[in-house]
């Protein structure tokens, strides 16, 4: 069974690490969303990668069990904003990487102009400066759900709660 204190790893190993196209996907993707390592990616790959394996497991069975876990599945993507309305368990196989990493905190956090790059948004994150619905999360891969996107400031015990702070990034006026 091994050893209930040692953290084994949430993340799968391309097949093949000397492709040079996936290679030079995953350095794109690197850059874009400002990951540390390549481990981060292939986290977020492999989250993906179980998504696809459970919804394909619930197409083939048709118990009472796996409807409902169906359901829950499709409920919990639709409030992660990874799934529109009314889909079906089809959909989930629809889903791309790069959709899963726009709901990452990092990503979000630099998107609504909180931050000047994504490496200063995982800054801000790593250093306790972003609350989300008053709680401070200090991991940048968290997955942010649609409800708590709009509980997502700046901690109130930050110093850039502070609107005058200079590190903060100021949102783009609309010159008419």
């Amino acid at each position: 069974m091994g050893d209930p204190k040692k953290a084994r790893k949430k993340y799968s190993t391309p097949r093949h690490p000397w492709e040079k196209n996936r290679l030079e996907e995953e350095k794109v993707l690197m850059r874009d969303y400002g990951f540390k390592n390549k481990k981060e990616l292939w986290r977020v790959s492999s989250l993906l990668k179980s998504y696809y394996t459970r919804a394909k497991q619930y197409i083939t069975r048709v118990t009472p069990q796996s409807q409902k876990e169906q359901k829950q599945l499709i409920d919990k993507l639709r409030s992660l904003g990874l799934l529109k309305g009314d889909a079906t368990v089809d959909k989930i196989l629809d889903i791309q990487l790069t959709d899963l990493m726009e709901r990452r905190l990092q990503t979000i956090v630099f998107k609504k102009k909180m931050a000047h790059s994504i490496s200063q948004a995982r800054q801000f994150i790593t250093h306790c400066h972003i609350s989300v619905d008053g709680k401070k999360i200090t991991s940048p891969s968290y997955i942010v759900s649609l409800e708590e996107e709009s509980q997502l400031f700046f901690s109130e015990t930050s110093s850039l709660a502070n609107e005058e702070h200079p590190e903060r990034a100021l949102p783009e006026k609309n010159e008419a």
